[in-house]
């Protein structure tokens, strides 16, 4: 705080309004407190979190069953994380919100649930068995790797593997080769010992061990997680897999769900699809289909290059494919680009035909029914060297020019695309700026071996003409932002895009054969007429590099498959008129993500044939594996029964033990309600979701009564009220959870609401093993207790912006979570004791407790609308300053209130309220305050939100304002008189103004009459006073008054628009006055209202009084002398 604070101790209660109006609450959190390297504090903390959970799941608190038809509820899921590992921060971070969100509803006397399950479905815990087993088949029980495999460089910090098993901080560790890292050291990592890892050899040991650790970190976490319903997934657990599979029969029975070839991203290691979920990098990337123009090679036996290859290559047309998505534009050929420095080979594609291009090309020709050798690394007829190939006459299709030649490129990637590269100089910036680098650099034509034959008698052809570029758009645009060459790169990536955008949606062709026509109408016809004509060929790629958890890089495969058919136009329209008018997303950003997603979505494999999941419900040649997006769309319904199925982390109401956490998450154990997996046929399953057939009509030895309470329960939660997750799922996850939702019930079951988040950042950085920052879940509470964690995680901040734990932050809020503790209990004993005041209140009192009633209605404003951070900021930040300095301000009051002490029932009344707010975030600290200091009975989470006694007094906040303000005023005025005198005044005398003048009345009329048609206050405000003949004379005058305007009604709201004014500034003066004499130092202070005639105008300060600005004047006065 600032110094005029000190001087100012009410400065709480104005500082308040700033607090909920969101300004200045940063600095709070940025410079921390800071105590010794003691753990006292902390543990502290860690053992009233054990003792409160303990209560907690002995009394069953977050075990919820539905109400009565019509009760309110909440039901809130999050995204399974998959376990093949701890959970970290970043799960924390992103679960935090559901879990803040249910505990905050529960307070709202809502029914509110909150499963949990764990994912267990996909390639990477079955690649990691493997490797596993891989590493200990070469190197030994346990393996003995070489020491280039071994050798790490290490952290300053590292810690040994138990201190790791422990902390759960990963350290430092970095391998030479990252990427290439053996399985067995990364289960070090995690703090397992060589005994613990060869179990994980075996793929189920997977399946009992991580659930079995996340189950337990979330406890710790004090989730209110109903653990009856937690599963895993897969066919190992027969349960689940029977909904399943039940899901899958219903989305084919409805033509969402096809077999056939179609492109799909494609692990060659695991020889099977590779989805989101399956990488390690390149998440969201898609198959891109182009379109490979065949350049042909003129008499290839003649060139000197390919001479030496003549043996096989007698015969056949040599091709140079180039992979193209604008074909276009081929009519504008003038050369054809090639990487000197790149390494090419050729490959027998038909009886008739050689191509020469990227290895890395002619994997995915290989993998797509292109050439001779299918599904495999092809083996080269030859390799050759980009340079050797300069100056080889093409044929290209298309062009208008019968011979063009290969020209050197030093851009080309050949790790994309096919290493050859068309050139269209007249819509292409790389293109256009590569040719004249050419054309006007004779000496680097020289250097690079180039003939002048080959390039200058090559003129741009226009070929589209694109509004605004002209038909020589790389030209127009090149100029006009000034590149100067190809090595421009950043400029020629804005000119590309800009060109070919608009190029596609406005372009015009001009040649012959297509002339007048839109390129976005053409571009398809031309493309399969080149295919009809065997100019070209269909081919697909990954938009950009996908590497597999296996650690492969992948490929696009054109594969038989199953696939869902979203993008299909019914199924789009539907889900896409959900998201435009029921669906909730809280902020813009995510609104915009699932428009782009349904943009684009399109097909998508949903099967592979290794890994764990499970098996497509359909005859086939293969054992088609469902992969793990596809069997995570719907099972937020499967949580409303599942606890009569497997019975999670209670079963049969059995406590878990050490031995065993789980208990029966598998469903390996019989149900708790009598139900077989075998019992749960379709028919079933339609009755219990879908309500029909009827309950009668049913063929089934489940218990019919029983089967009636799923279903009533299955209606009770339905649908579901918010999914929370990160924002990389709306890409995938959540935008098809919405489409199989449309496909499988009726519209009022749909999702209600779907929250987005970013990524967690770790002090300012992106947490990785190599910084020693990537924290887990495990770790952070141990080193930092729960409840300052869960406060950081909050601060950290909402919406889909990165947000960013700090590590200074969290420490300081151990201290300031125990200091509280230790502040309570000391007035509990004052209380006690009977040193609080007690009686009416008096000013000051009355406005902490209007400070309460506004910050009650803030926090619940925030939780409800998703905004932990802002929640936090006022519940917890800005709560705690404004107690602290109505504390100061009731301290301060010496010269008219002697007993000075905190009012016990607004003591009380704080206590109770801070407990309350923070519970949805801090549930450990509040059930301390709520139980062990309060003397409550029951647990805080049974408690209701908070109320305010009375509606927010506006009049009173915006006086409390107003009296600090003066107080402000007033002692500036003192330090400016005492500039002169060199003596601080004893007296002084105040004026004030209670009435608006004329001119005011209208600013007021005005800006309220703006303010209602349009909400806000706008920019040209002071043109449209201007406009006002009767109020532009006074311009200056009621800019100055608008501004004061805005002020308010950004601290206090739309209220302040009253033709009078809202604070009588007299009045409270006058009642205030001894406070302000004391306050000042004086021993007189004379208030007198400005428009008495009867008052003294002392220093001639009546007339500058204004409405919210007395006027004063301030003097010494000598002491009468004594008679």
């Amino acid at each position: 705080f600032s110094a005029r604070a000190v001087h100012e101790p009410i400065t709480i209660l104005r500082r308040y309004f700033y607090f909920s109006c969101g300004f200045g609450l940063r600095r709070m959190t940025t410079k921390p407190e800071t105590e010794s390297k003691s753990t006292a504090r902390r543990d502290f903390l860690r053992d009233i979190e054990r003792k409160y959970q303990a209560e907690w799941e002995k009394d069953k608190v977050f075990e919820v069953d539905p109400g009565q038809p019509g009760d309110e509820k909440f039901f809130v899921t999050f995204p399974f994380p998959y376990m093949n590992g701890k959970l970290h921060l970043g799960h924390g971070f992103s679960f935090s919100k559901a879990e803040f969100a249910v505990g905050y509803n529960r307070m709202k006397g809502r029914k509110a649930l909150l499963p949990f399950g764990f994912h267990v479905t996909g390639t990477p815990i079955a690649a990691c068995a493997e490797k596993l087993k891989k590493e200990v088949a070469q190197y030994g029980l346990p393996p003995q790797f070489p020491p280039e495999e071994e050798e790490v460089k290490a952290s300053p910090t590292e810690k040994s593997a138990a201190d790791k098993a422990t902390s759960g901080k990963f350290s430092g560790k970095k391998l030479k080769k990252a990427a290439n890292k053996p399985q067995w050291l990364i289960m070090r990592d995690m703090g397992l010992t060589d005994d613990e890892i060869g179990q994980f050899r075996d793929p189920d040991h997977w399946l009992k061990v991580f659930p079995n650790k996340a189950l337990d970190d979330l406890k710790t976490f004090g989730s209110r997680i109903d653990f009856r319903r937690s599963f895993i997934t897969t066919d190992r657990n027969p349960y689940f897999d029977s909904f399943v599979k039940w899901q899958f029969r219903h989305l084919k029975a409805a033509d969402k769900l096809s077999f056939g070839k179609r492109y799909t991203i494609w692990s060659t290691h695991d020889n099977g699809p590779c989805q989101d979920h399956d990488r390690s990098s390149g998440e969201g990337v898609q198959a891109q289909e182009q379109t490979l123009i065949k350049i042909e090679v003129q008499n290839p036996l003649e060139q000197e290059c390919l001479k030496p290859h003549a043996d096989v290559l007698k015969g056949m047309k040599v091709i140079l494919p180039a992979a193209t998505l604008r074909p276009e534009t081929m009519f504008g050929q003038t050369n054809c680009w090639i990487l000197p420095e790149g390494e090419y080979s050729a490959y027998q594609i038909t009886d008739t035909e050689v191509f020469i291009t990227s290895e890395r090309a002619a994997i995915n020709m290989a993998w797509q029914e292109l050439g001779k050798q299918l599904n495999c690394t092809p083996t080269p007829l030859f390799t050759i060297k980009g340079q050797e190939m300069m100056g080889l006459p093409l044929s290209a299709p298309n062009c208008t020019f019968p011979t063009v030649y290969a020209l050197p490129m030093m851009t080309i990637s050949m790790e994309k695309g096919t290493g050859i590269v068309t050139s269209v100089p007249s819509d292409s910036p790389d293109d256009y700026m590569s040719l004249m680098d050419l054309k006007n650099k004779p000496e680097w034509r020289a250097k690079l071996g180039i003939k002048d034959e080959w390039i200058m008698p090559f003129e741009v052809v226009p070929i589209i003409d694109i509004p605004g570029f002209g038909d020589r758009a790389a030209e127009t645009v090149c100029k006009e932002m000034k590149i100067q060459s190809q090595k421009d790169q950043d400029n020629l990536v804005k000119a590309k895009a800009e060109v070919y955008l608009k190029g596609f949606t406005e372009g015009v062709m001009i040649v012959d054969a297509w002339k007048g026509k839109m390129v976005k109408d053409v571009k398809p016809l031309i493309r399969q007429q080149m295919i009809d004509n065997n100019l070209a060929l269909k081919y697909a790629e990954p938009e950009s590099k996908v590497v597999g958890r296996s650690g492969d890089i992948c490929v696009v495969a054109l594969v038989d498959q199953w696939y869902l058919k979203y993008g299909e136009e019914e199924w789009r329209d539907i889900v896409k008129d959900h998201i435009d008018n029921k669906l909730e997303t809280y902020t813009y950003g995510t609104r915009r993500g699932f428009e782009e997603t349904i943009g684009w979505l399109n097909e998508h494999a949903c099967s592979r044939t290794f890994g764990l999941g499970t098996s497509m419900p359909f005859p086939g040649p293969f054992n088609y594996l469902i992969d793990s997006l596809s069997d995570s769309t719907i099972y937020m319904a499967y949580y409303t029964v599942s606890h009569y199925l497997c019975g999670g982390a209670r079963y049969n109401g059995q406590l878990p033990t050490e031995d065993n956490a789980h208990l029966n998450m598998d469903g390996s154990k019989p149900s708790p309600s009598g139900i077989k997996p075998e019992d749960l046929t379709d028919q079933v399953w339609d009755y219990i979701f879908l309500g029909t057939p009827a309950l009668e009509a049913l063929d089934t030895s489940i218990p019919k009564d029983l089967l009636q309470k799923m279903r009533s329960e299955f209606l009770f939660w339905y649908p579901m009220d918010l999914r929370v997750s990160g924002k990389d799922l709306i890409q995938n996850h959540l935008t098809m959870c919405l489409y199989n939702h449309a496909a499988i019930f009726p519209k009022e079951q749909w999702p209600s609401s779907i929250y987005c988040n970013g990524h967690i950042l770790v002090d300012n950085e992106k947490m990785a093993k190599s910084k020693g920052n990537f924290l887990t879940l495990e770790y952070v509470v141990n080193e930092y207790s729960c409840d300052a964690t869960r406060i950081t995680l909050a601060d950290a901040g909402d919406g889909l912006d990165d947000a960013n734990f700090v590590r200074t932050v969290v420490n300081a809020q151990i201290l300031k979570l125990t200091k509280e503790i230790d502040w309570v209990k000391d007035m509990l004993a004052q209380a006690e004791a009977g040193e609080l005041r007690t009686g009416e209140y008096n000013f000051f009192d009355r406005v902490f407790e209007n400070a309460i009633n506004k910050i009650i209605m803030a926090v619940d404003k925030a939780y409800a609308g998703m905004m932990f951070r802002e929640a936090i900021q006022t519940g917890w930040f800005g709560f705690q300053n404004t107690r602290d300095e109505y504390r100061q301000a009731i301290s301060a009051g010496k010269t008219f209130d002697n007993n000075r002490s905190f009012h016990r029932d607004l003591f009380f009344r704080f206590v109770e309220v801070q407990a309350l707010v923070m519970t949805p975030i801090t549930p450990h600290f509040c059930e301390h305050l709520w139980k062990g200091l309060l003397g409550k009975p029951g647990s805080v989470h049974n408690a209701k939100f908070p109320e305010p006694t009375k509606p927010v007094d506006l009049e009173l906040e915006m006086s409390n304002v107003y009296l600090v303000d003066t107080l402000h005023n007033f002692r500036q005025a003192i330090q400016k008189s005492m500039k002169k005198s060199k003596t601080k005044p004893t007296h002084g005398v105040v004026y004030v103004t209670e009435e608006y003048q004329d001119w005011q009345k209208k600013a007021v009329k005005l800006v309220r009459d703006v303010y209602e048609q349009e909400k806000e206050i706008p920019k040209d405000l002071s043109k449209r006073v201007a406009a006002d003949p009767e109020l532009k004379k006074d311009l200056k005058l009621i800019m100055g008054f608008v501004a004061m305007l805005k002020d308010q009604l950004a601290k206090f709201g739309e209220g302040v628009f009253k033709d009078t004014p809202i604070v009588q500034e007299l009045k409270l003066l006058e009642e205030q006055k001894d406070y302000v004499q004391g306050q000042l130092g004086l021993a007189e202070l004379k208030v007198y209202g400005a428009a008495d005639t009867s008052a003294p105008d002392e220093g001639k300060q009546k007339a500058r009084s204004e409405v919210g600005k007395p006027s004063s004047n301030f003097w010494v006065q000598e002491p009468s002398a004594a008679p």
